[in-house]
């Protein structure tokens, strides 16, 4: 099969090696030619994935309708913020594929999650989510890792499943899209507060308990809006969780632990544009969604007061104590 990968960050390369260790044809997209002439020529990215070198057979391109042409399965590795545009795209080119999308997140200004955002442009229902703990680097190291693959359709699933899945990465099956797609986005925030808690000085026993409270938090706004509470126990809810929240490979870690340490504000700035939290634009959109839905989700708002408006940190080990 001729698998398409729009998208060639850490997360989009690491998956390449999984399918290409299935023996499919690999072409990857990315936007910007400079990209590409670093891909080429160090046949990988040093800056994002540090001495893992990509196989020649896996080609690139800044051209997308060459990168979908006869293609089986399109996978959409791109971030968030990016989806909308990468999709409005992909429609020009798009011939009944596979869709798997490995992005996370919720749009800040519609408070879509990334599924819907694609499917406002591309009508179709062979498409699924793919989420879980999986740091890219350790994907790319050949190491066992596990994830959650959503989708309605049972075709769907177990193609992209059999696509991916080998000796090194195990994807357990389920139909609920929502509930992957909340855990994905979600646990990215959590992580920033588990950096807060750290960067406080805080133990493991502080990061543990806050950990459970946003499992039961997490489980109740699945099924507030529809979902599977039960996904809370997969490799997208709990796996996800425990990786992200408790590993300075973090990115949202790093940054919640230079807030919860009261870093120099010019260090925290200069994090922020030299690197993508996801959490940060997640954090605006999943607020704005839960007072949309007049749905109650007390670490959210206690997040949001500390990161954007500024409030003491000590408001989230109050909370954690004197939550009901």
């Amino acid at each position: 099969m001729k698998v398409s990968i729009l998208g060639t960050g850490a997360y989009g390369l690491s998956l390449a090696l999984m399918v290409n260790e299935n023996n499919h044809e690999i072409v990857m997209w990315t936007k910007f030619e400079e990209e590409k002439k670093i891909l080429v020529e160090n046949k990988g990215n040093p800056k994002l994935l540090p001495n893992v070198k990509i196989p020649n057979n896996i080609k690139y391109t800044t051209d997308m309708e060459e990168c979908v042409k006869d293609s089986d399965i399109i996978m959409i590795m791109v971030p968030a913020g990016y989806v909308d545009d990468v999709s409005k795209e992909l429609v020009k080119y798009y011939k009944d594929q596979y869709i798997c999308i490995g992005s996370k997140g919720i749009e800040r200004d519609t408070c879509r999650f990334v599924i819907d955002v694609v499917k406002a442009h591309i009508k179709t229902n062979k498409i699924a989510v793919i989420s879980g703990p999986s740091f890219a680097v350790d994907i790319a190291s050949f190491v066992p890792i596990g994830l959650s693959l959503a989708s309605k359709d049972e075709k769907t699933a177990k193609i992209i499943k059999k696509t991916l899945q080998n000796k090194h990465l195990k994807v357990r099956i389920c139909d609920d899209i929502l509930g992957v797609e909340i855990c994905g986005s979600i646990k990215n925030i959590i992580a920033i507060a588990c950096g807060i808690v750290d960067g406080m000085g805080l133990p493991e026993s502080t990061q543990a308990m806050l950990i459970t409270e946003a499992m039961h938090d997490i489980k109740e706004l699945i099924n507030s809006l529809g979902g599977n509470k039960k996904t809370i126990l997969s490799y997208a809810g709990i796996g996800d969780l425990l990786l992200t929240c408790t590993s300075t490979k973090s990115r949202n870690f790093t940054f919640g632990k230079l807030i919860g340490s009261k870093a120099p504000k010019e260090e925290i700035k200069k994090y922020m544009e030299t690197t993508t939290i996801e959490g940060l634009y997640t954090l605006q959109s999943i607020y704005k969604l839960l007072k949309n839905k007049k749905v109650d989700m007390p670490i959210i708002d206690i997040m949001y007061q500390i990161i954007v408006e500024n409030k003491d940190v000590t408001l989230l080990t109050d909370f954690l104590v004197n939550k009901k």
